[in-house]
């Protein structure tokens, strides 16, 4: 049978009518790692420290950068092990978001996109380091933003300032705190 032209076109699809979220780059921003060579008889402690920053790029067609920082340190009270310090990051463009929403989605979604990239990075560098590979948890960004924020309405009820080793930075807030230190 031959095909024959009709006028009945295929519905196009909608565009999404909610915000969108699209990662243009992702990227290791700093990286150290420290081996102080030193070895202990008794197991070690694995303190880890995790804050998020979001710094605006061009605002204006919704570009950020977020920032996952990850501090690691693995030994006792007075003797490193190892310390590593990265910062990864990724350019983000978000669309069609309201502002609350753009900050849950530069403080929660971004982070948790980049932190399985974070983690095996550190898994990689402390086993070619000569230690059992570092296996970090996931981590709930949802959790540490409510707690940021409740941290940061209380603050606010206490007539005091954003506290110190905050998780996270708001939108187009520029972080005080820019050691990496959580």
């Amino acid at each position: 049978m031959p095909m024959s032209d009709t006028s009945d076109a295929a519905p196009q699809p909608q565009q999404p009518t909610g915000p969108s979220l699209r990662v243009m780059n992702q990227y290791i921003k700093d990286l150290s790692f420290e081996n102080p060579g030193a070895r202990v008889n008794e197991q070690p402690n694995v303190d880890l420290g995790i804050d998020v920053q979001a710094i605006p790029q061009n605002q204006s067609e919704g570009v950020y950068e977020v920032v996952l920082k990850m501090n690691a340190r693995a030994g006792t009270q007075q003797t490193a092990l190892f310390l590593v310090e990265l910062q990864y990051a990724g350019l983000f463009q978000i669309q069609g978001a309201s502002q609350s929403d753009m900050e849950a989605m530069l403080l929660i979604e971004c982070p948790r996109l980049l932190f399985p990239f974070a983690r095996s990075i550190v898994a990689n560098l402390t086993q070619e380091g000569g230690f059992p590979a570092l296996r970090i948890d996931p981590v709930d960004f949802t959790a540490l933003y409510r707690q940021q924020k409740e941290q940061g309405r209380a603050a606010q009820a206490a007539g005091q300032a954003k506290p110190d080793g905050a998780q996270h930075a708001a939108p187009g807030e520029t972080p005080e705190n820019g050691n990496g230190q959580a």
